[in-house]
């Protein structure tokens, strides 16, 4: 009997200077980049934490943290390799990914179907099975004023 698991991601970081702007594994050209351990891409975080709860596994704080040297400036993109690894071995397979980039600048419609394409290749599955978003927050709240971006994703995962 198969069973259908929904996981919810969410993860935030700081715009800062002098750090690139890594989405989705694609580098956008903007003034700032997000400030963390690894590469910072919010929006395949929010991913990877949506997949590992929906498969019952540790999340990414967990399976990669911030205090290991190892991961210091690391490809999220490759971390999410990993994350797909990890879904295989416990016999899980990716039905579908919706995320949502919540940040006020910079505009990211023309680097989003890289973006997916991205996250596609790095679990094994059909660009039609990752859909991107973004919004704006009308200038309110942290991500309105420019001091930082989140990201949201739901995933739907089949378990053997």
């Amino acid at each position: 009997m198969t069973k259908l698991r929904i996981g919810h991601g969410y993860d935030v970081h700081r715009l800062v200077e002098d750090r690139l702007l890594i989405l989705g594994g694609v580098t956008v050209p903007y003034e700032k980049g997000l400030l963390g351990h690894s590469d910072a891409d919010v929006l395949t975080h929010a991913v990877m934490d949506a997949l590992l709860g929906a498969a019952g596994l540790p999340d990414i704080g967990n399976l990669f943290p911030d205090s290991d040297k190892a991961f210091l400036n690391i490809s999220s993109i490759y971390l999410l390799k990993q994350v797909a690894g990890k879904l295989q071995e416990a016999g899980v397979t990716v039905v579908n990914i919706d995320a949502t980039l919540v940040a006020q600048a910079p505009k990211v419609a023309p680097y989003r179907m890289e973006m997916r394409q991205n996250i596609a290749n790095a679990l094994g599955v059909s660009l039609e099975q990752v859909g991107v978003k973004a919004t704006t927050e009308e200038h309110l709240g942290f991500t309105g004023d420019g001091s930082g971006m989140a990201a949201h994703a739901v995933v739907l995962v089949e378990k053997m």
